[in-house]
């Protein structure tokens, strides 16, 4: 029997990462993550997978961004126990997201049934904080580079991939065969993280496509911050700023510091980080400084350039202060936590501001802002968009099309099958084009819950 691969997410889809690798009687999943955006996506999230948890004889996890972890402690819940390998990294990351995403599904729920507006009686977490603090303990750390057996028999090696603190890309020898799988690759231009490695050779390419169908624009983030930030200063306004807490929240910090020291923008423009997961993921920039281009002095300058905002009641007590001023907060897709109150108190006023960092997964809040939606619902109710809305073209922590093409050719030799994965279907098939038009090779778009060979 050969080795297989089954798409249990991340195909047709830019969310739910999950592969599944099987051998004879042995299976591995290379990521966990949830599904997000669309509502029939979300309720992906609700059904068992088709393979028992317990049958899943260990995980791989290219880095700790949701749509990549995020269903590990539910898996675990449901009777997992392998280890998960991961960098040290995704590591430190896991144990901030997970719990948070938990709390976060709890405070949802507890909310929806506070006002009522849930079709479910009573709403429910899909799992909760406890959940994902129980599942931590299965995460084993192994170091870039260093060739490891997730199962006996098996080899695994994990490579820098850029993008946010630990992301790696994998390459998994099974059997004779070798399969890469890119992870969410970074920008080799990217303001906080060091380039992605380049690619080792592999019979099997998992090839991700965020951007697979667009080239990022040549202007780089503090020419396009700084005059929105101009604008909104002169006019007294409030910009909330929807951030992945990892990557995209340090990312904005640094430019407006940037900023600041270069008197593009008013040194007094008060800025507040709302979100502790963003906050605690801006500390361990200080843990992690081969991973980074920033130095001692900037990594200092990121714990700094903001009023870090951690409880409850500090957030609240935003909503009584007047403008000038800019409130980062998460989720960076508008999904749920802090910014949606923001968002609700904020939005409906044309003084203000509603900035977006990165991609905005199609059935998101932060998509219909783009795309520009006149409101959106929050808590059961529509919420006008008068607000100024402005999109940071050059904020993507992901590798362009382009730039996924560049990074497939430093393979050594061309792989038997490329597949892309980890985008929407346009993104997809435009990458799936490129790679047989320009290279030549075998390239194809999974559906979801296909089973396809090495």
């Amino acid at each position: 029997m050969g080795v297989s691969i089954t798409f249990l997410g991340g195909a047709d889809t830019v969310t739910g990462s999950k592969y599944l690798v099987r051998h004879q009687e042995q299976s591995l999943l290379v990521d966990c993550g949830l599904f997000q955006g669309f509502k029939q996506l979300r309720l992906r999230n609700w059904n068992p997978l088709p393979v028992l948890p317990e049958a899943i004889h260990a995980l791989l996890l290219t880095h700790a961004h949701l749509d990549h972890s995020g269903y590990l402690p539910l898996l675990a819940k449901q009777g997992f126990s392998g280890p998960v390998f991961a960098s040290t990294g995704t590591r430190d990351l896991c144990k901030i997201l997970l719990p948070d995403s938990g709390h976060i599904q709890e405070e949802d729920a507890e909310f929806a049934n506070r006002k009522g507006f849930s079709k479910h009686a009573p709403a429910l977490p899909l799992y909760t904080r406890q959940d994902a603090l129980d599942c931590l303990p299965l995460i084993k750390t192994v170091a870039m580079g260093t060739t490891f057996q997730p199962i006996p028999g098996w080899r695994a090696t994990f490579q820098s991939a850029g993008h946010i603190l630990g992301a790696c890309s994998v390459l998994l020898e099974v059997s004779g065969r070798r399969i890469l799988f890119s992870g969410d690759l970074g920008r080799p231009d990217d303001s906080l993280m060091n380039p992605p490695d380049h690619a080792p050779g592999a019979d099997t390419v998992l090839i991700e496509s965020t951007y697979g169908d667009r080239t990022h624009p040549h202007s780089n983030l503090l020419a396009e911050l700084g005059p929105a930030l101009q604008r909104l200063a002169a006019r007294g306004g409030v910009a909330v700023v929807p951030v992945f807490a990892v990557g995209r929240a340090q990312a904005l910090l640094h430019a407006i510091g940037q900023l600041k020291a270069s008197g593009a923008i008013p040194h007094s423009l008060p800025v507040f980080l709302d979100s502790p997961m963003a906050v605690h993921t801006t500390h361990l920039f200080e843990h992690h400084p081969g991973e980074h281009r920033l130095n001692a002095a900037e990594v200092r300058a990121l714990t700094h350039g903001a009023t870090m905002v951690s409880s409850t009641d500090e957030s609240k007590a935003l909503a009584s202060r007047h403008g000038p001023m800019v409130i980062l907060s998460a989720s960076g897709m508008a999904t749920g936590g802090r910014v949606l109150h923001h968002l609700e108190q904020r939005a409906g006023n044309h003084r203000n501001m509603v900035i977006l960092t990165g991609f905005q997964a199609p059935g998101t809040r932060g998509a219909t802002i783009a795309s520009g939606g006149r409101s959106v619902r929050i808590h059961g109710h529509d919420v006008a968009i008068e607000a100024e809305v402005v999109s940071l073209e050059s904020a993507s922590a992901h590798a362009d099309g382009q730039q996924l093409m560049d990074w497939l050719r430093t393979l050594p030799k061309p792989p038997a099958q490329v597949y892309v994965v980890h985008g929407e279907r346009q993104a997809s098939d435009t990458l799936r084009a490129r790679i047989q038009r320009e290279l030549g090779w075998r390239a194809l778009v999974p559906e979801h819950g296909s089973t396809w060979p090495t």
